[in-house]
């Protein structure tokens, strides 16, 4: 199952949260890092409190309507109506969830509301019930937009079969196609139409294929000068400008020389390491979506890109095997963008042990959460007993990024030097 990835938050609000305001959460989580490395006996704290420089947060190029990318739920609505197509607001705490729409939301393109209000036309029209739990049956479930800069449009319908025959589930996607292409939901004018029959919350293309029920079965971004080919599965930063930005920064901090030998570990569709190609000697890539790996591959070839190779499969399984045998005299740089679960406990290990790796920047949507786990596991002195026997890494300098306006989360960059 793919993990969730950076950008696939909750929309909860239309408030734009201060700059200032997610610079002092970026502050806290420092001064969180430099207490737990003490009770580990290392003295990290610097002058001004915090165990690096943090820098003010860089904002985003764009603030309103970025998203390349949005999800939405199906579920009842403050009326009740369980076919109520948008985003939740509410606590489970306090049993008070309910599933708005999006209209009001500043950072979500025209475009995806109103692919969004017309899923919500065609089920209101559906006999089908939609799945609100799976264990109480239903059908219809989440809808993911992805758009491009150019406006076109793929979007991807998830629907729980249930009990249903082929022939039954054979009616429901040509209904859904013929709505979106020549029904009333074709003044969306979509360029993909995808439908995946999913039994779980969230599962990957290997685990339910993705059907292409009408359109291209990609969809094509350019990104500092080069063009990239999505899969609807594949990780892509969700804000387009405000990703270039922070590449561009990821490429001056890794100091990468021609001699280098860039680790882009959770590539996605490659647009890291394809980005800054150019300036090494070779990157090698590494994802666990099968379907962005294939896609990094094609978009390595599209844009002339020879230098790079792009290994399919969990980091934890990859990587040790990568790094276990490495005997390349050429310097190593490391960049690791995982999802908001963080690293596996077996790659922070291969990556500490691995002499070579002397930088290593980590990319984290929720440095608070399991990626601070990491940065111990990153800093702390060697422990024979968790097979962490390689000289550690000290934190050097932290950057914020606001590539989520509107939310209050932010992409941390943090710069590791051993």
């Amino acid at each position: 199952m793919r993990p969730p990835r950076c950008g696939d938050f909750p929309m909860k609000s239309s408030c734009r949260t201060p700059p200032q305001v997610k610079s002092e959460s970026q502050r806290k989580t420092l001064q969180t890092l430099v207490s737990r490395l003490e009770e580990a006996g290392i003295d990290a704290q610097k002058p001004g409190g915090l165990c690096c420089p943090l820098r003010p947060m860089v904002p985003s190029p764009v603030i309103n309507g970025y998203r390349n990318k949005s999800s939405f739920s199906v579920n009842r609505g403050p009326d009740g109506n369980p076919k109520t197509v948008g985003l939740y607001v509410g606590t489970g705490r306090a049993r008070n969830i309910v599933c708005v729409k999006a209209d009001h939301m500043e950072n979500i393109p025209t475009k995806h509301k109103l692919v969004a209000q017309c899923y919500e036309e065609f089920l209101r029209h559906s006999p089908l019930e939609p799945c609100l739990l799976f264990h109480h049956g239903g059908h219809w479930r989440e809808l993911i937009v992805r758009t491009n800069s150019r406006g076109h449009t793929m979007a991807i319908v998830t629907f729980h079969p249930q009990q249903l025959g082929q022939e039954a589930l054979a009616a429901q996607k040509a209904l859904l196609r013929e709505f979106f292409t020549c029904g009333p939901g074709a003044v969306c004018a979509l360029t993909s139409l995808y439908f995946q029959e999913s039994t779980m919350t969230r599962c990957s293309h290997e685990q339910s294929p993705y059907q292409l029920l009408y359109g291209e079965p990609h969809i094509f971004e350019e990104l500092l000068g080069l063009k990239f080919r999505i899969s609807p599965d594949a990780f892509f930063q969700v804000n387009t400008r405000g990703a270039e930005v922070l590449y561009q920064e990821v490429g001056k901090l890794s100091q990468a020389a021609g001699d280098t030998v860039l680790l882009d570990v959770c590539c996605g569709t490659g647009t890291i390491g394809l980005s800054l190609a150019r300036q090494v000697s070779e990157v090698i890539g590494i994802e666990i979506v099968e379907k962005a790996i294939e896609d990094a591959r094609w978009n390595a070839a599209l844009n002339g890109i020879s230098n790079c190779e792009f290994h399919s499969g969990k980091a934890e399984t990859v990587l040790p095997q990568l790094l276990s045998s490495w005997k390349d005299d050429r310097p190593l740089v490391a960049v690791v963008n995982p999802s908001r679960a963080g690293l596996h406990y077996r790659v922070v290990r291969a990556i500490r042990n691995c002499k070579a790796i002397r930088r290593l920047l980590y990319v984290s949507c929720k440095p608070e959460g399991e990626a601070m786990r990491n940065f111990l596991e990153l800093c702390c002195p060697p422990d024979p007993r968790k097979k962490l026997e390689g000289e550690p890494f000290a934190p050097t300098l932290a950057i914020p990024f606001d590539l989520f306006p509107h939310t209050v989360h932010c992409e941390l960059v943090l710069l590791f030097t051993r």
